[in-house]
């Protein structure tokens, strides 16, 4: 199968221990074109209407939708829906990039080489911290002249196997030296290790957020609601473009992973994000769902 159509729903609903007196939210849940991936149609559903609304482009030319509230309210709900068309990407040859050495030094060099775009994916972020602890801890992945990307594809299989899934583990904010030490964590978390590691030794690389498909167990159906955002991470090569590689499921994302947004990491492309004056204590409830059509 070389393309895949899917319908998506992603629900958020807030409901606030407390009148919200003023809202203002930045929303990322729009997805990008690329040279892989179209979006044929998308509808965006807010309750309560916001007073003003906003469309426009982040810094890395993602959709952004900009929200404000300026009446009391005591619940929130932002939903889309999205009809995507995806192609494969297989068959990329990984043997067929340069050295690794080579793209690094060349990056430290860039005149008229690489885009400046390319160069916001290098240095630190706030979520991802530059530090040698990250540089050890690939370094046998990338030995002398291999092809960069068989060293992302090794290093993508190092995270897999040494790092256990745990939704409980981690938080927004959890420390990625804290998650390196304790080998667990979700998807966001093994996508910003990877990405530490890669900028720590010279490379470049962004955050990927987006959609998988899910398949449910032999004999059990699907469920409506059960998908759940996903995060992956991009890397630069100067003859393959940019390389997607999926540490928490230790592929190459292909048909299955839906492009949402990319940034530097995780605070760039919060799929909702904002601050609230009042509301109390209170938790969204996410539901996603994936369907092949």
């Amino acid at each position: 199968m070389n393309q895949i159509r899917y319908r998506i729903q992603h629900d958020t609903h807030y409901r606030y221990e407390a009148p919200v007196s003023l809202s203002q939210q930045l929303l990322h849940l729009l997805p990008r074109d690329c040279a892989w991936q179209r979006c044929l149609s998308r509808q965006l559903a807010i309750l309560p209407q916001p007073t003003q609304r906003q469309d426009a482009w982040d810094a890395f030319g993602n959709p952004l939708t900009r929200l404000s509230f300026e009446r009391p309210h005591d619940e929130l709900y932002v939903g889309t829906e999205l009809e995507v068309e995806v192609d494969s990407r297989a068959g990329l040859r990984l043997a067929d990039s340069p050295p690794w050495e080579e793209v690094r030094d060349g990056l430290r060099y860039p005149a008229a080489r690489v885009s400046l775009d390319v160069h916001h994916f290098r240095f630190e972020s706030p979520a991802v911290p530059l530090d040698g602890i990250f540089a050890r801890f690939a370094e046998d992945c990338f030995p002398p002249g291999r092809p960069l990307l068989l060293g992302c594809r090794a290093l993508m299989e190092k995270i897999h196997r040494e790092f256990r899934f745990d939704a409980t583990a981690t938080q927004v904010a959890t420390p990625l030296r804290e998650v390196l030490e304790h080998r667990h964590g979700v998807c966001q978390d093994f996508a910003h290790l990877m990405l530490a590691c890669l900028r720590a030794l010279g490379l470049v690389a962004r955050y990927v957020s987006g959609y998988l498909l899910t398949r449910p167990p032999p004999g059990k159906p699907r469920l409506i609601g059960a998908d759940a955002s996903h995060a992956w991470i991009s890397v630069y090569c100067p003859l393959q473009g940019w390389v997607d590689f999926d540490p928490t499921n230790d592929v190459l994302p292909d048909l299955e992973h839906i492009t949402l947004a990319w940034g530097r990491d995780f605070t760039d492309v919060s799929p909702l994000r904002g601050v609230i004056l009042g509301g109390g204590d209170h938790d969204p409830v996410v539901e996603v769902t994936v369907t092949p059509l």
